[in-house]
């Protein structure tokens, strides 16, 4: 039997139960794809319903994740195979070359500060650039950097004709000496007794919702983009701007609810945080300038959680937030990119349309793109919607032996909900060690 456990995905509930094991004297392995722990969360400007800073209560949980001397933080990783059972599980991980020295690295930004290639930033949602040299956000932990090998001129183009490397700036400017364009990608074999897994959820593109000129016009994004582009970290500062041409303040705000969800031709299921999340961005658009209007067009309100319903009131009482119980037909726009909305008011019967200058989607969160193949490789159902199906009546146990879900990979639920249920798979986890449940 051996007493580790692997946790795969970086994000709130991923971190949650590696800290929870650690503290209880486990050896964990924390496996995440992107190059930093943090997942979703760490996009996010502020928490509903108290509307505290996300990267605020976030960094610290990061921090002590890295620095725990019981876990081993692996970024920029994926696992690739799984063989053995519960108590004796072998695990190949496959650990992508940063084409950086993780321990000369000192996270100084003077490599992606002079790298002259620009790229857009995936981390903001593509609605900014970052260089072919970066760190994926501010408060990354690890706090080092990566050469995008996509986009490096030095490795896509080649060297020059008189076979001379081509570009080399992040190496000049490295003082540490941290660039090795010789690392190669690596092979991990781990031995673990059990495995936790919450890779989250990828947002839904909403770009088949062709009714809603996501893609064609400007002005209408979704709840992600909108989230960066209110965030002080963000491309525009956490200035509440248009991103058409104009890039003026926008004065009149649509979100418009279930795009792309609890709808049979695309996803059946509620997304469980979109209500709320609506009523957040509401609040904090009249926050940032207080001549901000902002009309939410809903289905229903699902406000199930602890001072959710308050905090639609105070949304309405406060901040003005006028909530239309309506159906949105179709988004187009007039000679000046303002969004038109055309809608069906479900209570009064009526169609109406009504002009505004920014439109936000509040699209459906599905499960991780990778998702049905990781499945494959650990031998865990998923459902007709792609969630890893778990016991009924104990959501986290995966139906393999020594596997535990937790967070949104499991079924849709919020930042507290995936906090909570990370601590129960840990609590599973170190049942099983405990009482020697191995067969």
């Amino acid at each position: 039997m051996n007493n580790s456990v692997l946790v795969i995905g970086g994000g709130v509930a991923g971190i949650q139960a590696s800290f929870d094991l650690a503290e209880m004297g486990f050896k964990v392995y924390l496996v995440e794809k992107s190059p930093s722990i943090g997942g979703r969360m760490a996009q996010l400007d502020k928490t509903f319903p108290t509307n505290d800073c996300s990267i605020c209560i976030l960094a610290p949980k990061m921090a002590d994740c890295n620095d725990h001397p019981n876990i081993e933080v692996l970024t920029y990783s994926e696992v690739k195979e799984v063989t053995g059972g519960a108590g004796d599980f072998k695990v190949k991980v496959l650990k992508k070359a940063r084409l950086v020295d993780e321990k000369k690295c000192t996270g100084c930004g003077e490599c992606t500060e002079k790298c002259p290639i620009k790229v857009p930033d995936e981390f903001n949602m593509g609605l900014g650039t970052r260089k072919a040299a970066y760190l994926y956000f501010l408060q990354a932990i690890p706090r080092v950097a990566l050469i995008d090998q996509a986009h490096c001129v030095r490795i896509t183009r080649g060297p020059t004709k008189d076979g001379k490397p081509r570009c080399g700036v992040c190496l000049d400017v490295c003082q540490a000496g941290a660039i090795d364009f010789e690392q190669k990608d690596e092979e991990l074999e781990l031995n673990v007794g059990a495995m936790v897994v919450a890779i989250g959820f990828d947002p839904y593109d909403p770009s088949p919702l062709t009714e809603y000129g996501y893609g064609r016009f400007k002005n209408v994004v979704t709840a992600m983009e909108f989230e960066r582009v209110i965030c002080a970290s963000g491309p525009t500062q956490g200035h509440l701007k248009r991103l058409s041409q104009d890039g003026r303040d926008p004065k009149r705000i649509a979100f418009v609810q279930c795009a792309g969800s609890r709808d049979v031709k695309h996803n059946k299921y509620c997304a469980a945080v979109c209500c709320m999340h609506a009523t957040k961005e509401a609040i904090l658009s009249r926050e940032h300038d207080p001549e901000v209007q902002s009309f939410v067009f809903y289905t229903d309100i699902r406000a199930s959680g602890k001072g959710f319903q308050d905090y639609v009131a105070r949304a309405e009482r406060e901040y003005g937030v006028t909530y239309i119980r309506g159906r949105v037909s179709k988004i187009d726009e007039d000679s000046d990119e303002n969004p038109v909305v055309h809608y069906t008011d479900t209570l009064a019967g009526e169609v109406e349309t009504m002009q505004v200058d920014l439109v936000v989607l509040a699209t459906c969160l599905v499960p991780r793109k990778g998702a049905p193949e990781l499945a494959r490789i650990l031998g865990i159902q998923v459902d007709e919607n792609k969630f890893f199906q778990s016991a009924t009546f104990s959501p986290t146990e995966s139906g393999v032996p020594g596997i535990f879900l937790c967070g949104y990979c499991q079924s849709p639920k919020d930042i507290p909900e995936s906090v909570t249920e990370a601590s129960a798979a840990a609590m599973k986890a170190a049942e099983l060690f405990n009482q020697g449940q191995f067969p």
